[in-house]
């Protein structure tokens, strides 16, 4: 891990190796979430953040409606753009994986990890664009120093899931 965060994750997943090891009775799935984003249909999923967002998607159209710039975090990076690269999810397509991931446990019964995201990943630029032109707003940008911390690129591995014929259930949202 390269952050306190990410540090606090793989403790996670020692505590539950540990409790695995100690008794063949325990089982366990980790999900490894890379970056959420959209919401349910119903509102009952998704971003909603009651408190100040700290995830892109509302970021990016808090920016928008409040016509305030965007902070994007450099403009440097090794990318076609010079933003960093993120893996993003799907809500719906996470809580189809948890489903997923429930039934693999109770067929297969043993544990295992798999990381959830797409395998590939989307410059903040991009993602920027891309809802400018699905909502016809303009964002205004204000391109800042870098995140002391933040990888240039991080996307999952999602090798295991082919592998392991856990659907992937990634790009099956509507939204």
């Amino acid at each position: 891990p390269k952050s306190p965060y990410g540090n606090t994750k793989l403790i996670g997943e020692q505590i539950l190796d540990d409790c695995f090891n100690a008794s063949s009775k325990f089982k366990s799935i980790i999900l490894r979430y890379f970056n959420p984003i959209g919401a349910h249909p119903s509102g009952m999923i998704g971003e909603n953040p009651l408190q100040k967002p700290n995830n892109i998607f509302p970021i990016i159209i808090n920016a928008a409606y409040e016509k305030v710039k965007l902070q994007v975090f450099g403009d440097d990076w090794p990318s076609h753009d010079g933003t960093c690269i993120r893996d993003y999810i799907h809500v719906n397509d996470l809580a189809s994986a948890h489903l997923k991931a429930i039934e693999y446990l109770h067929s297969n019964g043993k544990s295992d990890f798999f990381n959830l995201g797409s395998g590939y990943g989307t410059s903040i630029l991009n993602i920027v664009n891309i809802l400018e032109s699905i909502s016809g707003l303009n964002i205004k940008k204000e391109f800042c120093s870098k995140r002391i911390g933040d990888p240039s690129k991080l996307f999952a591995d999602i090798k295991s899931l082919s592998e392991q014929s856990l659907v992937c259930l990634l790009y099956t949202s509507d939204a």
